[in-house]
């Protein structure tokens, strides 16, 4: 198994770009063994402090580790992105970033030292001391190249990206959108739990080891990314994004994409609807990476009678 390391220099980006130059390349089908840093991209440390938090270098945040080129994969195409292993460090951070967030310019700034043991996440001393949190790891950042231009690390947009979606955890699918040749996926930015929206503008924000299987899937795209995620709380769920300037924009799309996600399994367009009324869960994904923001309409494969979408 090719392994592609985040630790090393030449491995990172910190723009979304339709020029980068591959950092592996893999066959249709084929499994790599992935290196991620934390989104502070190896700046903080266990023994850090809120003081440490001022002197952060603001353009290496979200570094992002790739591209992969995929051989075989064209515009038009999906990129389906399987996780099949991930696993996270033993401690973590979050941070109250004055200037970032839904709140922002309302707090101090502050940083958040988490320990990782057994499956909870724990703080140090008396901030929030007695809760227990429990980790759901997955990464915040998986995108393709875009059609062209270039891009920040930060807003998501139409081929994935920073969108903090909590749905991929080990066990999910994830579809991209492929806008040019090799698809170039970059990944990073792994969490070990984060709610949705991600209110202060950080999880709990770790490093990470992971084996992504990367497959092409021909001949159809789709505007906004999709994903299939294993058993949570209604049991396995398909789930079609909306990424935009506004919540109305992004939930409209989000509703449009799922509408034709229905559409796929034989539903009618009036059916699509009123099934994303009366059993699709609207969430807020991400709502802190400006300007654009993330709606996710999740529907339960338990309503849909053993129906599957192309290309699940």
């Amino acid at each position: 198994m090719q392994i592609l390391d985040g630790r090393r220099p030449e491995n990172l980006h910190f723009r979304w770009s339709a020029d980068l130059k591959p950092a592996l390349r893999l066959q249709d089908g084929e499994t790599f063994h992935l290196i991620a840093p934390d989104s502070s991209t190896w700046q903080l440390t266990a023994d850090s402090t809120t003081e440490d938090l001022g002197k952060i270098d603001a353009e290496r945040l979200d570094g992002a580790v790739g591209p992969v080129f995929v051989e075989g994969a064209e515009p038009g195409d999906l990129l389906r992105v399987d996780v099949v292993d991930l696993k996270i460090g033993f401690w973590g951070w979050s941070a109250i970033i004055s200037d970032f967030g839904f709140l922002k310019n309302r707090f101090q700034q502050r940083l958040v030292i988490w320990d990782i043991d057994g499956g909870y996440a724990t703080t140090r001393g008396d901030f929030l001391k007695g809760v227990r949190v429990p980790v759901s790891p997955f990464f915040g950042v998986m995108g393709v190249a875009p059609a062209d231009g270039s891009y920040g690390m930060i807003p998501p947009q139409y081929f994935g990206g920073n969108m903090d979606n909590k749905l991929h955890v080990k066990g999910s699918s994830v579809f991209l959108p492929v806008s040019r040749k090799g698809a170039m996926l970059s990944v990073s930015d792994p969490h070990a739990s984060q709610g949705d929206g991600e209110i202060c503008g950080t999880a709990i924000e770790v490093t990470a080891e992971a084996d992504l299987r990367l497959s092409v899937v021909k001949g159809r795209t789709i505007p906004f990314p999709r994903s299939l995620s294993p058993p949570f709380n209604r049991g396995e769920v398909f789930s079609a994004y909306g990424i935009g300037r506004n919540l109305e924009c992004a939930a409209s799309a989000a509703v449009e994409n799922a509408i034709k996600m229905l559409s796929e399994m034989g539903f009618s367009m009036d059916e699509a609807y009123v099934l994303c009324s009366v059993a699709g869960d609207m969430r807020v994904s991400e709502i802190v990476d400006e300007p654009n923001i993330v709606v996710t309409m999740a529907i339960p494969a338990e309503v849909v009678g053993g129906r599957r979408p192309w290309p699940y």
